[in-house]
């Protein structure tokens, strides 16, 4: 039958728990701050008393100050002393520590471990990790150590506990970094295998590319060879070493079947082509092992590019152009003898068309006057180009000399735009010169060019156009340049605008020569210590200009 109490009755049992929780508190904080020495416990055979043999205050405050959990269990496991990191731990306060059974902090997985630990703890000093009960239900990873300790009249059992959640948290985090690496290094090994594969496939490729290159550069009549992008040559095909008689394989030495006199042409060329990249062309000679005689090769090269646009490769050949040379040299003697022998019988017709025209006895007809004139015209231009072959032919030698003076070319200039206004009364000349310009040089030879440049001028712009003369200074340089708003020059016509016999041709205007005028104005104005430069755009007009060193600055 349950007994009922009355309200007095409950709030005296009440009033005296009360009063017993009180004084439990203030024996637990006694005992936690080093205020008692004894602690006196209700056992199965009544009370016992339980007393450090070492116990100070110091000890106990060194406990309180410990980053580790501190409790102190008699030998049925009941707390008798935690610290208050202990109880921390459990996220507790200390009150509902001490007193209590151990297991009370242990998940129910732990405790046939803690029975254990308990049972050898008593016998000798141990480690082990357990996990602590929190009052969230949360689990605490630690490292416990058991130690007997003796009290004055029995031995307790003290553990010390580790909080391993950190180390326990950076384990996980290390294996699953462990994990990933692994997977990354098997991902690796995947794409090594693959790159590998690749490889030996690009190698094979290359290779093969490489082999089929050499038998094709082997079967070529022409010498071969390749060099690395800092111009290193590291490759020659079997023609080269059938030419020079050089050894199968080597490489080095090739200056020394290069004609004496072309080897710094080459260098310089070669040096200049591998600084900016611009394709490499010269003719030099190369000595055949054959009959130890040279021989004249064109040699041209061409730099290989990635997609980023960085040479990776040059690859280069020598054609023999010695029989080309020499037939070059047959046709230019050739035209040397024939200007020359055509020179007298030209001056003779000159001569006696030029009697028909003065003739006074008796009037000519209309019709052989008429004749007449278009005979000294044609034979006006006949003589010019027997002239300009002439100039070829002592370009060519060697022999295109004569004499120099200080001029103003000024003059020189002005004289030319007389000139032009006497040839083409229908065209407009603008002329923007300066007042002097002292040069140095011949200037029957330096008046040739300018009208030279007059001529193309006029015959390849329209009727309508105007031509403009410009005459200045720069810098050290006396600059005359000619400006036509004609049919312009493309990028190829420009690089072989002032070769030997290059015309440029053009449906809408028909014109007569040779192509020689440019390459002689060229080589007078380089005969000078000067250049001849163009600049131009197809369809916009060229510009033409004549530079030359300045005597006063």
């Amino acid at each position: 039958m349950n007994s009922i109490f009355t309200y007095d009755q409950l709030q005296s049992e009440n009033e005296e728990l009360r009063q017993q929780l009180e004084e439990a508190h203030d024996a637990i904080n006694a005992i936690r701050t080093g205020k008692i020495d004894a602690l006196i416990v209700q056992g199965e055979n009544g009370q016992e008393l339980y007393t450090l043999r070492s116990a100070d205050r110091t000890y106990r405050v060194f406990i309180e100050k410990m980053s580790e959990g501190a409790v102190t269990l008699n030998p049925d496991g009941t707390i008798l002393y935690s610290n208050n990191r202990f109880a921390t731990m459990l996220s507790v306060s200390l009150e509902k520590v001490i007193g209590k059974h151990f297991s009370t902090f242990l998940p129910n997985s732990f405790k046939s471990n803690y029975e254990s630990l308990l049972k050898d703890g008593w016998k000798q000093d141990l480690k082990m990790e357990i996990s602590l009960l929190r009052s969230d239900n949360h689990l605490v990873p630690c490292l416990i150590s058991c130690n007997r300790i003796e009290l004055d009249e029995k031995i307790a059992l003290s553990l010390i506990l580790t909080d391993l959640t950190e180390q326990k948290e950076a384990e996980k985090q290390l294996l699953i970094k462990n994990q990933q690496l692994e997977q990354a290094e098997l991902k690796s090994r995947v794409l090594n295998d693959q790159l590998a594969a690749l490889i030996e496939e690009r190698t094979r490729e290359l290779y093969l590319s490489r082999e089929q290159f050499k038998f094709l550069a082997d079967q070529l009549p022409v010498l071969v060879w390749t060099a690395k992008p800092e111009g290193t040559i590291d490759y020659f095909n079997k023609r080269w070493y059938e030419y020079t008689g050089k050894a199968h394989g080597e490489i080095s030495g090739w200056e020394s079947v290069l004609h004496p006199d072309d080897i710094q042409l080459t260098h310089d060329r070669w040096q200049k082509s591998v600084l900016t990249g611009n394709p490499y062309e010269i003719e030099h000679r190369f000595k055949r092992a054959s009959d130890q005689n040279y021989r004249w090769h064109l040699g041209y090269a061409l730099p290989f590019k990635d997609e980023n646009q960085k040479i990776i490769a040059w690859f280069g050949t020598g054609t023999d152009i010695e029989e080309q040379k020499q037939a070059i040299e047959k046709r230019d003697e050739f035209i040397g003898i024939a200007s020359h022998e055509l020179k007298t019988p030209l001056t003779t017709v000159k001569a006696y068309l030029e009697i028909i025209g003065k003739y006074r006895k008796e009037p000519l007809p209309s019709a052989i006057k008429e004749y007449v004139s278009k005979a000294q015209g044609a034979l006006a231009k006949l003589q010019n180009l027997v002239n300009d072959l002439l100039d070829v032919s002592k370009i060519h030698a060697g022999q295109l000399l004569y004499d120099k003076i200080e001029f103003n070319l000024i003059d020189l200039v002005n004289n030319c735009i007389e000139n032009f206004n006497h040839l083409y009364p229908q065209r407009k000349l603008v002329c923007s010169c300066e007042e002097r310009l002292i040069v140095y040089g011949n200037q029957g030879r330096i008046e040739q060019v300018i009208m030279n440049l007059i001529s193309n001028a006029v015959k390849y712009s329209g009727d309508s156009t105007d031509i403009t003369i410009q005459a200045y200074r720069k810098n050290d340089k006396a600059v005359v340049s000619l400006i036509d708003s004609g049919i312009g020059l493309t990028e190829e016509q420009k690089n072989r605008i002032f070769e030997r016999f290059y015309r440029v041709e053009d449906k809408k205007f028909l014109t007569s020569g040779l192509g020689m005028g440019l390459y002689i104005s060229s080589e007078i104005i380089k005969s000078h210590g000067g250049r001849l430069v163009v600049s131009s755009n197809f369809g916009e007009g060229s510009k033409f200009s004549i530079e030359l060193p300045l005597m006063e600055i």
